[in-house]
C-alpha cells in the first residue's frame, strides 16, 4: 500500500542534492586550482623587477662611450732631423708659458747659420767691388768725355776757319772735307762715349740688384735658420700640463716627429665613440648629458667628425660646465645624445625585458597573475622607456629578463 511523502521529507532531500552538488562543484574546483597550481609556473615577486607605469618626460637618447679631453692642447714637433740632446722636465707637469722642456742638438743648424753669414759677407763685398768698379769707370769715361768735348771745340774752329779761307780762295775744296769729316768723328766720338757711360752704369746696377737680391735670399735663409735654432730650444706654448714628452736623452727624431704635448688645464670638452649606424641620427647642435658616477653636465655636439673607422663615428661634445671639479685629462664616461623630446608620455624603468622600439611582449601584473600583453615601445634616454600603447598608468610591468616564459601566456606572481 502506498504512503504519502511528507513535505518535509521532499524538501529534506532536495536540500542533500543540492548540497551534494555544491560539494561536487567545490571538489572539481579544487581539484582544478591544485592541477593549475601544480602545472602552471609561479615566479617570486622578489626574484623579478617590476616596474610602474607612470606619466612623465623623455628624451629619446644614443648611448655612447666619453673620454675627457682638453678644450685646448698644443703639439710641438722636431724642426728638422736631429737627437734629444737634454731633458729639463717631466711628464705630468705643470709648466708655464716659455718655460724649457727639453733641447734639441743644434750643430747642424749653427754650420747652416755659418755658411749663410759667409755667403752674406761675400755678397755684400761684390756689392761693395760693383760700386767702386762703377765710379771708376764713370771717372775714366767723364775724363774721356771732357777730352773729346775739347777735341770737338777745336776741329770746330779749325772748319770755321777752313770755311773762311775757302770762300777767299786761300783754302782748297779738299782742306775744307777734312776739316768737317773731323767735326763728325769727334762728335760720333762723344756720343759713343756717352753711349758707354750710361750702359756701364746701366749693367752695373744692375749687376748690383742682383748681388743685392741674393744678399735678400740668403738673409731670409739665415732668418729660418735662426728661427729653427730657437725651436730646438723646445718651450711650453702656454700654461698648462705636459701631458707627453719625448723623455730619453739621445733619442733620434725625424722632422716633424712630435717631442712634446701641453693641454691646458680646467677647461675640457668630451669625445665620444659609438657605433656608425646612429651617424644619420648625430648632428652639431644637440643637447648632450655627459654623466660620471652621480655627476651629470650637459653639453651639446660641437661637431661630427666625418672619418668613419672601424665601425665607429667620434664626435666632439662641448660642456656647459668646462671648468666642472669632477672633470679631469683622459676621464671616461657616459654620453647620452638627445635626439628626441617628448612630455606627458607613459613611462616605465628600462629593463632586458625591452629590445628597443616597435611591438613587443611585456608580462603585464594584474591580480597576482602576469600577463603576456603587446606593447608598443617608443622613444628611451637608456633608464626609461616610452610606451606608445597597451597599457595604462599604474600598471605593473615585468622589466626583468622573461625569455624563459616565452611560451607561455600567462605567469603566477607569488608575493
Amino acid at each position: 500500500m502506498d504512503t504519502l511523502i511528507t513535505t518535509a521529507t521532499l524538501s529534506r532531500r532536495k536540500r542533500n542534492t543540492v548540497l551534494a552538488v555544491a560539494a561536487v562543484l567545490a571538489t572539481l574546483s579544487l581539484t582544478a586550482w591544485a592541477i593549475n597550481r601544480a602545472v602552471s609556473p609561479s615566479v617570486d615577486a622578489g626574484d623579478v623587477s617590476i616596474a610602474t607605469v607612470r606619466v612623465g618626460g623623455i628624451a629619446n637618447t644614443i648611448n655612447a662611450s666619453g673620454i675627457v679631453i682638453p678644450v685646448h692642447e698644443e703639439l710641438v714637433s722636431s724642426p728638422i732631423q736631429t737627437r734629444v740632446a737634454k731633458v729639463h722636465a717631466k711628464l705630468g707637469q705643470q709648466v708655464q708659458a716659455g718655460e724649457l722642456l727639453l733641447e734639441l742638438d743644434n750643430r747642424t743648424i749653427l754650420l747652416a747659420i755659418d755658411g749663410l753669414k759667409e755667403q752674406l759677407a761675400q755678397q755684400e763685398n761684390r756689392i761693395v767691388a760693383l760700386t767702386l768698379e762703377m765710379e771708376q769707370k764713370r771717372k775714366q769715361l767723364t775724363s774721356a768725355i771732357e777730352l773729346l768735348q775739347l777735341d770737338l771745340e777745336a776741329t770746330r774752329v779749325r772748319l770755321v776757319r777752313y770755311q773762311t779761307l775757302r770762300k777767299a780762295g786761300g783754302a782748297s775744296a779738299e782742306d775744307l772735307l777734312t776739316a768737317e769729316l773731323n767735326v763728325k768723328r769727334n762728335e760720333i766720338q762723344l756720343r759713343q762715349t756717352r753711349e758707354q757711360l750710361d750702359d756701364n752704369k746701366l749693367v752695373t746696377n744692375s749687376n748690383i740688384e742682383g748681388a743685392r737680391l741674393q744678399k735678400n735670399i740668403l738673409q731670409k735663409q739665415l732668418q729660418e735658420q735662426q728661427q729653427l735654432l730657437a725651436q730646438t730650444q723646445v718651450r711650453a706654448p702656454f700654461a698648462g700640463m705636459l701631458t707627453w714628452l719625448m723623455a730619453d736623452e739621445g733619442a733620434s727624431v725625424a722632422t716633424g716627429q712630435l717631442v712634446a704635448k701641453v693641454s691646458e688645464l680646467n677647461n675640457y670638452k668630451v669625445e665620444a665613440s659609438l657605433s656608425d649606424f646612429h651617424a644619420r641620427a648625430l648632428s652639431a647642435g644637440q643637447q648632450v648629458l655627459v654623466e660620471q658616477g652621480n655627476v651629470k653636465l650637459h653639453g651639446e655636439v660641437q661637431t661630427v667628425l666625418p672619418e668613419i673607422q672601424n665601425g665607429t663615428v667620434k664626435l666632439l661634445v662641448t660642456l656647459a660646465e668646462p671648468h666642472h671639479a669632477m672633470l679631469r685629462n683622459k676621464l671616461r664616461v657616459e654620453v647620452n645624445i638627445v635626439t628626441e623630446q617628448k612630455q606627458n608620455a607613459l613611462l616605465a624603468d628600462n629593463g632586458p625585458a625591452f629590445n628597443g622600439r616597435g611591438p613587443q611582449d611585456i608580462f603585464v601584473v594584474r591580480d597576482g597573475v602576469a600577463r603576456k600583453t603587446t606593447l608598443n615601445i617608443g622613444a628611451s634616454d637608456g633608464k626609461a622607456v616610452e610606451i606608445l600603447s597597451g597599457v595604462r598608468a599604474g600598471d605593473h610591468l615585468i622589466i626583468s629578463d622573461t625569455s624563459r616564459y616565452k611560451d607561455r601566456d600567462s605567469v603566477r606572481v607569488a608575493q
